[in-house]
């Protein structure tokens, strides 16, 4: 419990320093972490300036993934963003739910929560919020919300479990999400995984894939897939903070892969009554 109080700390501080940042200083590191690479490097290659929404103010250049993309909002529909920054896929899922939903962005750094209101009271939306909380016990009551994105954070999470049975939580049955993360094919070097600033710089903090899609299936979603994969490289001057030149080369010609993935998963549209604990198997 102490370890994953000062990973979230850590967190926190690293992002109230990235809601200072501009984007190109951002895109230039690992999620936003201050180890910047001097090479082009940006994690996050999918575009979002095209997309009906787009706010340049709100995007900071964290993501990985784009969420809102496959989400399958609908007018009028309840949309919550886990790990909201600067409130960008906020603003995108309000132009897909349109003036009759409602989008809440749920953000645990004071600085991007502060970032993103000022964001939202420039563009005048009223049915935009932003809440300062914890994903791993959201600020929201059951059964709130129809679609549930997030990019890129939930990687920063020490307890990934907790926020997947959240989320079944907080979902209306027959809802789902869309979530972009960073997952492992085979195992990190021992270096990168203890250092916190790679923790922060979001891949540190990654597990297995099959281990992260096993606790979206043991939270009581069905009808799982992964939308979207593709391969994330770690530029060569940032692994020569951490290995060695030889290190580097078994690295890369190892069975290691660092994956972004999109995936999404809904929640049964009936659930038993009297059901227990999500995930404890009486809910499927």
């Amino acid at each position: 419990m102490e370890n994953s109080e000062k990973l979230k700390e850590l967190v926190r501080q690293k992002y109230s320093e990235i809601a200072l940042q501009d984007k190109e200083t951002n895109q230039s590191s690992c999620c936003g972490s201050s180890c910047c690479s001097t090479e082009v490097y940006n994690i996050m290659s999918d575009e979002y300036s095209t997309m009906e929404g787009y706010n340049p103010e709100a995007d900071l250049g964290l993501g990985c993934g784009l969420p809102t993309q496959f989400a399958q909002i609908k007018k009028g529909d309840t949309v919550i963003d886990l790990g909201s920054g600067a409130g960008n896929d906020c603003f995108v899922a309000r132009a897909e739910t349109g003036e009759s939903g409602k989008v809440i962005g749920i953000d645990f750094t004071p600085a991007m929560i502060e970032k993103a209101r000022t964001n939202v009271e420039k563009l005048g939306f009223n049915n935009v919020e932003f809440r300062q909380g914890d994903i791993e016990k959201m600020p929201v009551t059951a059964n709130t919300a129809d679609v549930i994105v997030s990019n890129c954070v939930l990687n920063l999470v020490p307890n990934k479990e907790a926020v997947f049975q959240e989320i079944y939580r907080v979902l209306k049955p027959g809802g789902h999400f869309s979530i972009s993360d960073i997952v492992l094919s085979g195992e990190l070097p021992e270096t990168l995984v203890k250092d916190a600033e790679m923790y922060a710089g979001c891949v540190a903090g990654a597990v297995q894939k099959e281990e992260y899609l096993q606790f979206i299936n043991s939270a009581g979603f069905r009808n799982v897939i992964v939308q979207k994969q593709k391969a994330i490289v770690i530029p060569d001057d940032i692994l020569k903070r951490y290995l060695s030149e030889n290190e580097i080369q078994s690295f890369k010609s190892g069975n290691t892969g660092i994956l972004s993935i999109t995936v999404f998963g809904e929640k049964p549209a009936e659930v038993n009554a009297g059901c227990c604990t999500p995930g404890s198997g009486c809910c499927n």
